[in-house]
C-alpha cells in the first residue's frame, strides 16, 4: 500500500475514523498535527489543485474559528489567494483529515469516497 500524508486533529472523532480507516487497508501514514502545523500557502495551492474541489471546500464551517469570523459572509468577497492565506494562518479553519498521496487528495471523511479513493492506492 502507498504512504499517504494525513494532515488531522488527534482529538477529532472524524479523523480518527479516518485513520482507522486507512490502516485498516495497509496504508503507512504520516500524521501530521494541523493545528500546530498548517499546510503553508504553497502546499494548500497545491492540494486544492489536486483535490479538482473548490477553495470553500477546505474551510471548516462548523468549527467555531469559522463561526467567530463571520466567514460565511465574508468568503464570497475573497480571492481565492485571500481565502488560502487565511486557511494557511490558521489550522483551525482548515476541515480534516485532508489525505494525499502527492498525487490525489480527499477532503473529510466518507467512506464512499475512502472506497473509491484509497482502496489499493
Amino acid at each position: 500500500m502507498s504512504n499517504l500524508k494525513v494532515y488531522q486533529y488527534a482529538k477529532c472523532g472524524t479523523c480518527r475514523k479516518a485513520v482507522k480507516w486507512l490502516e485498516a487497508q495497509g496504508h503507512e501514514l504520516e500524521l501530521i498535527p494541523i493545528f500546530d502545523t498548517p499546510p503553508s500557502e504553497a502546499e494548500l495551492t497545491d492540494l486544492i489543485q489536486k483535490s479538482g474541489l473548490e477553495v470553500k471546500k477546505f474551510f471548516n464551517t462548523s468549527g467555531e474559528v469559522y463561526k467567530e469570523q463571520q466567514l460565511k459572509d465574508k468568503l464570497p468577497g475573497m480571492s481565492s489567494e485571500e481565502q488560502i492565506r487565511l486557511l494557511s494562518s490558521n489550522g483551525r479553519l482548515i476541515k480534516r483529515p485532508i489525505v494525499t498521496d502527492g498525487e490525489k487528495v480527499t477532503v473529510g471523511f466518507k467512506e464512499d469516497t475512502y472506497e473509491q479513493e484509497w482502496t489499493n492506492a
